[in-house]
C-alpha cells in the first residue's frame, strides 16, 4: 500500500505510532485483498482541527475521533481499452483519514485499553469506511463491526 502519513498536531506523533498505523493498514489492506498499489493518507490532528473539519464537512460542531473522506470516482474521464493486467497496475487512491490524537488518548483511558489499541481501532474503522463499509443502518453495522473486530483481533490488537 502506498500510504502517506502527515502529522498536523502541535506535539508531534511518535515514530512508534506512525509505524503502528503503517503496519495495521498494510495488514488490513491484505485482509481485504486490495491491490498493492492502493493509495491513501492518514493525517494526525488535534481536537481543535478535527472539530473544524467535522463542522465544515459534516455540520457537527464538536470534536470527533476519526473522519474518512473516500474518493468515489466511479466516473471514467476518458475510456481506456486495456487488459486486466494493465488495469491492475494503475494505482487506486481510496481517500484520506483524519485521526484526532487527543481523542485516541481520551478514549483509550475511558475504555480502559491501550493507546495503541485505540489508535489501531480508529484507523481500521476509517479504512473500512474508505473501502465502502458503513454502520448507519443495522444491516451495514452487522457486516462492518464484525469485520473490524476480525481484522483487529487477527492483527493482535484485541480488547
Amino acid at each position: 500500500m502506498d500510504l502517506e502519513i502527515y502529522d498536523k498536531t502541535n506535539n508531534g506523533v511518535s515514530d512508534k505510532d506512525t509505524s503502528l498505523v503503517q503496519d495495521v493498514l498494510e495488514y488490513a489492506g491484505k485482509y481485504l485483498d486490495l491491490k498493492e498499489n492502493t493509495e491513501m493518507s492518514v493525517t494526525f490532528v488535534n481536537n481543535d482541527k478535527i472539530k473544524d473539519i467535522n463542522k465544515e464537512y459534516r455540520g457537527v460542531d464538536r470534536a470527533t475521533d476519526v473522519i474518512s473522506f473516500a474518493i468515489e470516482d466511479g466516473d471514467d474521464d476518458f475510456p481506456l481499452i486495456m487488459n486486466d493486467e494493465m488495469a491492475n497496475e494503475i494505482p487506486e487512491n481510496i481517500g484520506d483519514i483524519f485521526v484526532s490524537i487527543d481523542k485516541v488518548a481520551e478514549q483509550a483511558e475511558f475504555l480502559n485499553h491501550s493507546y495503541e489499541r485505540e489508535l489501531g481501532f480508529l484507523v481500521v474503522h476509517g479504512f473500512l469506511h474508505l473501502n465502502g463499509y458503513d454502520h448507519m443502518e443495522p444491516e451495514d453495522e452487522a457486516v462492518m463491526f464484525p469485520l473490524q473486530r476480525k481484522i483487529m483481533d487477527s492483527y493482535g490488537l484485541k480488547r
